[in-house]
């Protein structure tokens, strides 16, 4: 009788871990899809933005070229003077990189370990 009873809790506890183990499966299954899935529809959003900005930066930074040309009456140095103005950009990017980079990973990092 004990030894039905033993078997009996033997075969009640198998199926309640196949049960757990299945269970955690679908779980973590379920967490990277979630992952996996904000993954792409961020980077979707950031590829549309940056088309969208680059687009926009484009025909804003030929209209200031333009512009210039027209007030100095010479393209050339419109041109020149918008360029100049995206060296400097770059410049004062490149010396501050570090106190831009503090920011950005902090936001990733709340972003990643987010939880569910």
């Amino acid at each position: 009788m004990a030894f039905e009873e033993l078997k009996e809790s033997i075969s009640e506890a198998e199926a309640s871990a196949k049960s757990y183990l299945d269970s955690s499966r679908e779980f973590y299954k379920l967490k990277a899809f979630k992952l996996l899935m904000k993954g792409i529809t961020g980077f979707a959003q950031a590829a549309f933005l940056s088309v969208a900005l680059i687009l926009a930066l484009l025909f804003l930074s030929l209209g200031a070229a333009f512009w210039l040309g027209g007030q100095l009456e010479d393209t050339a140095l419109g041109f020149l003077i918008v360029g100049g103005f995206y060296i400097l950009l770059g410049i004062l990017v490149f010396v501050f990189r570090r106190t831009l980079v503090k920011p950005l990973m902090a936001r990733f990092s709340e972003l990643y370990f987010e939880e569910i």
